[in-house]
């Protein structure tokens, strides 16, 4: 039924995109090619959608023809709604024109060609936009900078710098060249700390493989530590059995190891620095709704005090609203990802910010403070589902911890 549904609708909004392209030009060459366009997306689309596949994760071919497919979707509905806008205008003023003329005939004015024309240079926005960030968007890598001021972070971690990277992806990756300038820049930040927070992998711990010696060069000067997502656990995937999972998840656990990370599963690490400490705390995931709820903030936290500076990595954010932010301990800073910003938004530092996965999350994207403590989601290294990014660029975090009040 769904599909019928689906068709129908494309095949509407078809129609009406068509009046713009029949408006501007009768080459048949023009409209046979945009026709077989329109069928080789659509036809890919289904066959893809329709072909046996392994896990609920969409990667590789599918990922593709989903994202030509909102491409062309996008482009024919912009299409289509100033379309149906001039028609409403048109059937305005027909039904004036009978009203007011003695003949009383009801004729449909021509269709504008201005307007068929400013129908296709807007529909041309999105349709670019989705083609660029399916080609360049999904690695344009940003260095996000932040500084966050805390009156009890011990004077020995002033200036502290730690950089986030999270939701990898590495089964989605096809670009050896730009992961590697990803992880390179990640590595030019020099902080003292580099953190992951979560989803290494769609679903399968070989995804990894091909990527596990680029991701060991990371480094820094009090090491690289990390946590488990909701896609670790490989729950989005047909397994054999259940002990296939368990050893796939333990395969896992060994690439963090092999690569040089300490993987914090519902555990704390202390880092001293002259003398003084501060708590680093990684939680298992959590997340609201049908999400996994691995996570235990008490188990991981267990013989910290309120007193003692943390800095908390849980994957879901969702976890910082429903816990960690009222917990009487006082975990100073969150990091989480999981959210991607969706990988689709605008973003205009300092005056404006949209996507719709806001609709869905209270904390997506960038930095968050309540109750004196903070969060930070981070947009994601990789991608997932979409093979791309548009308006909202794969991040790396550095957060400089600064000892004092907040500047006015």
């Amino acid at each position: 039924m769904r599909w019928i549904i689906f068709i129908v609708f494309f095949l509407l909004i078809e129609i009406y995109a068509y009046q713009a392209l029949k408006t501007l030009t009768r080459n048949y060459w023009v409209i046979i090619l945009y026709f077989v366009i329109t069928a080789a997306v659509l036809g890919n689309f289904l066959y893809q959608w329709l072909s046996p596949v392994e896990g609920s994760v969409l990667t590789g071919a599918r990922g593709y023809a989903f994202g030509f497919l909102l491409s062309v979707l996008l482009f024919k509905l912009i299409l289509t709604l100033i379309m149906f806008g001039e028609d409403i205008y048109r059937m305005g003023i027909a039904g004036y024109e009978k009203l007011s003329s003695s003949k009383g005939n009801f004729a449909l004015p021509s269709r504008r060609k201005f307007l068929s024309q400013l129908a296709m240079g807007l529909a041309a926005i999105p349709l670019a936009s989705v083609l660029y960030g399916m080609y360049q968007g999904k690695y344009n890598f940003r260095v996000l900078r932040y500084t966050l001021y805390f009156e009890d972070l011990p004077d020995a971690f002033d200036g502290y710098r730690l950089s986030q990277i999270s939701d990898v992806h590495s089964g989605s990756f096809d670009n050896e060249k730009k992961i590697k300038y990803g992880v390179d820049l990640l590595n030019e930040q020099e902080s003292d700390m580099v953190v992951f927070t979560g989803d290494l992998v769609n679903n399968e711990a070989s995804e990894m493989e091909p990527w596990k010696e680029m991701f060991s060069q990371i480094k820094a000067k009090d090491g690289v530590y990390s946590i488990l997502g909701n896609h670790d656990y490989g729950d989005y995937k047909n397994w054999n059995s259940s002990e296939e999972k368990k050893q796939n998840l333990d395969t896992l656990k060994e690439t963090h190891a092999k690569m040089g990370w300490q993987l914090l599963l519902n555990e704390h690490k202390i880092i001293e620095r002259n003398g003084e400490k501060i708590a680093l705390i990684g939680v298992e995931n959590w997340g609201a709704g049908g999400f996994k709820k691995e996570g235990d903030l008490d188990r991981a936290g267990e013989g910290l005090s309120e007193k003692d500076f943390k800095v908390l990595l849980s994957h879901d954010p969702s976890y910082w609203q429903e816990k960690i932010k009222k917990d009487p301990k006082h975990y100073h800073l969150t990091l989480s990802g999981h959210t991607h910003g969706m990988q689709f938004g605008i973003e205009i530092p300092g005056w404006f910010r949209w996507s719709p996965v806001q609709y869905r999350y209270q904390n997506w994207a960038g930095i968050y403070e309540e109750f004196g403590r903070y969060i930070n989601v981070n947009r994601g290294f990789g991608y997932l589902a979409f093979p791309g990014r548009v308006g909202i660029w794969p991040e790396i975090s550095v957060i400089e911890l600064k000892k004092g009040s907040k500047p006015a």
